[in-house]
Parts: C-alpha cells; sequence; structure tokens
C-alpha cells in the first residue's frame, strides 16, 4: 500500500489512469493517490505517469500491509 501526496489536483478523468490508485481530492488543492502496487516496477510506472503530466510528489508514504487474520 503507499500513499502519494502531490501538489496539483487531479479531476475524477484520471482515475482509470492510475488505477489501481485512489484519487483523493484535498480542500486546499492537491491530491493523494493511496493504494496497493504489487511491486517496484508497477510504482515507477505510476512515477512515469506523475513526470509525464508534470506533476510534483509532495510526499511518498509507503504503508505496512493489512493484518490477516
Amino acid at each position: 500500500m503507499y500513499c502519494i501526496w502531490l501538489a496539483e489536483a487531479l479531476g475524477q478523468e484520471w482515475n482509470e489512469w492510475f488505477a489501481p490508485l485512489h484519487i483523493q481530492h484535498l480542500a486546499g488543492g492537491g491530491a493523494v493517490l493511496t493504494g496497493p502496487l504489487p511491486d517496484q516496477s508497477a510504482l515507477h510506472g505510476i512515477f512515469a505517469r506523475i513526470r509525464d503530466l508534470n506533476l510534483t510528489i509532495v510526499a511518498l508514504v509507503r504503508l505496512p500491509p493489512a493484518p490477516t487474520e
């Protein structure tokens, strides 16, 4: 699971392009991409998309896996 904070806002039209990450819009502007990525290659693919859109990454956090029962 990853959370990637972006300085710029993203419209709903980008949901499919950033899948499987979910886009959360922040009240003061900006966006957070949150969701699972299977490996480092997928993370680099997301970085490439962010770069291609000339977006600014504010922070990146890797969340611990959810506990299994």
